[in-house]
């Protein structure tokens, strides 16, 4: 029995967009043994992939390099006896704890000078592989090969008694027609649809009898309720009372899916929930929504994509101007729309 090992990556939607190379490691060997390691908010992802056997929370801070702690946590690894490892984030230091384990098999893209700490470093062809979950992907690829299209798409199960016991213990019903907001993005303000916008798409929907449902972590919790305040009580703000295990219960309820280009998007697309996803200053074309299900909204302007944190010019045009309109067309688009 081979046993590998996952160095994951930081972010929620990068941990979905790495689930078609545990599919593909499995299929090339069905009794693999696959564990993961990663920070602690994005194991709950990992933990509902059929693919993962086991999950190991990375003990280090964002951007730590703690030489030290590594060591001990490769040498303790070591005791697994893996065979193989990936390792998923392009950072020198990431690479150090399946080197310290002496993981004989070291999988990874080149990238800071790390070539050393991989026994199998691959340059990337970003032309080639245009998206992110291809490049992922293409690491299970026997070296000299190419990735074989198409990559399966991540997928996420909810069982239905665990959905009965949170919409319980919340005080929710998914009698009614459920529009799921998700607000937030991780990576900065520039991707986000502003607050007025959500709570003018939640009047319009409630109006057409959608319970509307402001999900987001305890950060979004202040955005959720300038959210609810502005929809005049016409949403409930859910942000920061659920982990992120429950907000994918949850977003398996919904009708349909409103959300930024951040890693509830992915969630929603990996559990097939019709969605408008809507982009600013990032681009569909690396990491877009895995759903044929989900419909892309993006206001074509000269400075976007700028793939900046916060909006370079100051206008932030590229979302302002994503009129709520525009977004509730789409969801009637989709068959999703008030009756």
């Amino acid at each position: 029995m081979t046993r590998i090992l996952i160095v994951a990556p930081s972010w929620v939607g990068d941990a979905l967009m790495s689930q078609p190379l545990l599919t593909l490691l499995k299929r090339q060997q069905s009794d693999a043994m696959i564990d993961v390691l990663g920070p602690g908010w994005a194991l709950p992802i990992y933990r509902r992939m059929p693919e993962v056997s086991g999950t190991i929370e990375s003990p280090f801070a964002h951007g730590e390099l703690a030489l030290g702690k590594r060591w001990r946590l490769g040498r303790a690894l070591a005791a697994a006896g893996y065979d193989r490892a990936y390792v998923l984030p392009n950072s020198f230091k990431s690479a150090l704890v399946p080197a310290f384990a002496r993981i004989a098999q070291r999988i990874g893209f080149v990238g800071e000078a790390r070539q050393l700490l991989l026994t199998d470093a691959r340059p990337l062809d970003e032309q080639a592989l245009p998206l992110m979950v291809e490049r992922f992907a293409f690491l299970a690829c026997a070296r000299g090969t190419s990735l074989q299209r198409p990559v399966p798409r991540p997928q996420l199960q909810v069982d239905p008694a665990e959905r009965d016991a949170l919409l319980s213990r919340l005080q929710l019903t998914s009698g009614n027609r459920i529009a799921c907001f998700c607000p937030g993005a991780e990576f900065g303000p520039a991707k986000r649809w502003p607050p007025s916008h959500f709570a003018a798409l939640a009047r319009k929907l409630s109006a057409g009898g959608y319970a509307v449902w402001v999900i987001g972590s305890a950060k979004e919790r202040t955005l959720g309720e300038e959210i609810r305040e502005a929809a005049g009580g016409a949403v409930v703000n859910l942000c920061g009372s659920t982990s992120l295990d429950e907000a994918v219960v949850l977003l398996s309820c919904a009708t349909v899916v409103v959300s930024n280009d951040s890693g509830l998007m992915h969630v929603a697309a990996a559990l097939e929930r019709p969605m408008v996803a809507l982009y600013g200053s990032s681009s569909p074309g690396f990491t877009p929504p895995l759903s044929d299900a989900a419909r892309i909204v993006r206001i074509e302007l000269p400075c976007s994509p700028c793939f900046q944190r916060v909006c370079p010019l100051g206008h932030f045009n590229c979302m302002m101007k994503l009129e709520p309109g525009l977004v509730f067309s789409e969801i009637e688009r989709i068959g999703a729309g008030p009756n």
